[in-house]
């Protein structure tokens, strides 16, 4: 057994984050299907890659998809060639590198957080605040959610993490007239180029906005030399120029264009696919995607614009407030959008947590609190009701798990708003609430709404009466990319009148009611007849609309 600093020194905190990120992050990587929209075109278009050996070109079926750079790609592609094979429908080989980068932020979020709060504080301070946040950050929902999704979304936020906490640390040591390690200056670029091959300019972009911020304020720019900005720069064009040129000779140009015309340049002048909110949009919903950590919100800004003259908040009130600001006025809204301020935030609500930050009876910030923790409760209810709830709607009875996991967030939610407990006790309640929560939703809930999984009844649907060798396989009014995902990269999405086209020498079809009749009617035209071989019900949870799904065998007349 460790000493009473034992858990705060050396490599046990460590130990504690990657013990919870991996109890919140392991349950459901398996057991929940591939979701729609996004992780299934991205968990496709890996599975591309490995079946044609074309790593550059991102492509979904015969569709390009020039909208992120391929890092993202090329790490699922590695765990997949570790763990799996592409002829495999397991999605969780996808979803490691999600949960890697999720695991790593909050890993990082304390290393770079003990570190900077270190000319603030004793060392041990710095690392129990550090601490509480890297909790904070793992345990949040947005963060946990992101862990399950094999997208760009939780590895973007490692790298942002790092490159983040290196740019604060340099501001920092500069305000303290200390020397900066050269080893700063090697984290932030690399950071940088890894956000880039990520996502494109969104890990530079807030750093860019940090820095001016921090500068404007300070009106110096002399603390940026630590970083070698001329240096790093051209480590920069020489990391990622190869990958963009070698891009843009393989689509003809097309690339750069869609990437940035065509997917970036419209979410800022307008709400790209019904995705658009009004400004205030993140801060309200702070209160579930960064639940149960949202609890803090308020002391942890207040204490943050409080203590502005610190370096340590400065720099996280530079790293938080104007990029939240212009997220805000950004037409294109989503919910992930904000996670790479999180880290951040988790940082201020961690150091209000240690401090016991308290607010006169009636001032503002006391009647702003009250009602952000009543916001806080809404959502906490909300949680443990949909444990119960969606079962009873999207599945066949009532889960255990959920009412289990339904009982212990009530009682957690009890016990964190009437015991006044220590730091280290509400921080352990708060990951709790996160457990009971998580766990019965990954384990017991989500994989049984079985009315929610389209796709997944269709594939099995469809590995009951398997096509005849050489025949084709073509859906017809439900065209989700999970589909593509479950059944194949050679299964085709069409319209009636080419799936009677594609089905000339026989095969199967998977189509909607809504497209039944005209299908029926269009292989009558080319003497086709079709044989059902049963049906599926649910949700297209994407568009919201009911489907029956119809499996036919199709053969000349």
């Amino acid at each position: 057994m460790p000493g009473s600093r034992g858990w705060r020194d050396g490599a046990w905190p460590y130990g504690i984050i990657l013990a919870l990120c991996l109890l919140l992050y392991l349950p459901g990587m398996s057991g929940v299907p591939v979701l729609d929209r996004d992780e299934a075109r991205f968990a496709q278009a890996t599975r591309q890659m490995l079946e044609t050996g074309d790593f550059l070109r991102i492509r979904f079926q015969d569709e390009a998809r020039n909208k992120k750079p391929a890092g993202i790609y090329w790490l699922q592609a590695a765990s997949v060639s570790a763990f799996s094979s592409p002829a495999s429908t397991a999605i969780w080989p996808y979803r490691l590198p999600s949960l890697i980068g999720a695991t790593a932020a909050a890993l990082l979020v304390f290393a770079f957080g003990a570190a900077m709060s270190r000319g603030e504080a004793d060392p041990l301070t710095a690392r129990r605040v550090a601490l509480i946040a890297a909790v904070l950050l793992a345990s949040c929902l947005g963060v946990v959610a992101e862990a399950h999704i094999a997208k760009t979304d939780a590895m973007l936020l490692a790298a942002v993490t790092a490159g983040q906490g290196a740019l604060g640390l340099a501001y920092v040591l500069r305000r303290a007239r200390q020397p900066v390690p050269g080893w700063i200056a090697v984290v932030f670029w690399g950071a940088q180029i890894a956000a880039i091959l990520l996502k494109g300019p969104a890990g530079p972009a807030l750093a860019l906005v940090t820095a001016a911020a921090l500068s404007i304020a300070d009106r110096d720019l002399r603390w940026l030399r630590g970083l070698y900005p001329v240096a790093g720069l051209l480590a920069l064009v020489v990391a990622v120029a190869p990958w963009l040129v070698a891009i843009e000779q393989a689509t003809e140009g097309r690339f750069v264009a869609d990437a940035l015309g065509g997917d970036l340049m419209t979410k800022l002048i307008g709400a790209q696919e019904s995705h658009g909110a009004p400004p205030f949009s993140y801060l309200l919903l702070t209160c579930a995607t960064f639940w149960p950590g949202s609890l803090l919100l308020v002391p942890a800004l207040v204490r943050g614009w409080r203590r502005r003259d610190m370096p340590a908040e400065r720099f996280l009130l530079a790293w938080l407030a104007p990029a939240w600001v212009l997220l805000e006025l950004v037409p294109t809204k989503l919910p992930h959008y904000v996670l790479p301020l999180y880290p951040a935030l988790a940082l201020l609500a961690a150091a209000a947590l240690a401090d016991g930050v308290r607010f006169a009876p009636r001032s503002w910030p006391r009647r702003v609190d009250i009602l952000v923790k009543a916001l806080w409760v809404v959502v906490t209810v909300a949680l443990a009701a949909a444990l119960i709830g969606l079962p009873l709607r999207f599945g066949s009875e009532i889960a255990l798990a959920g009412v289990l996991g339904a009982g212990l967030l009530l009682a957690g939610m009890a016990a964190v708003l009437h015991y006044r407990a220590p730091p280290a006790g509400t921080t352990g309640l708060l990951a709790a609430l996160a457990l009971a929560f998580v766990t019965p939703a990954a384990l017991g809930v989500l994989p049984g709404l079985d009315r929610l999984w389209l796709s997944r009844a269709a594939a099995e649907l469809v590995a009951q009466h398997k096509p005849t060798a050489g025949t084709r396989l073509v859906a017809v009014g439900y065209s989700e990319p999970s589909l593509v995902f479950l059944l194949g990269t050679d299964v085709r999405l069409t319209t009636p009148r080419g799936a009677a086209e594609a089905l000339q020498g026989g095969g199967e079809a998977l189509v909607g009611s809504r497209e039944e009749a005209m299908f029926l009617q269009a292989l009558s035209v080319r003497g086709l007849v079709a044989q059902p071989r049963g049906s599926v019900r649910g949700l297209d949870y994407s568009n919201g609309q009911r489907m029956v799904l119809t499996l036919y065998d199709v053969a000349p007349g």
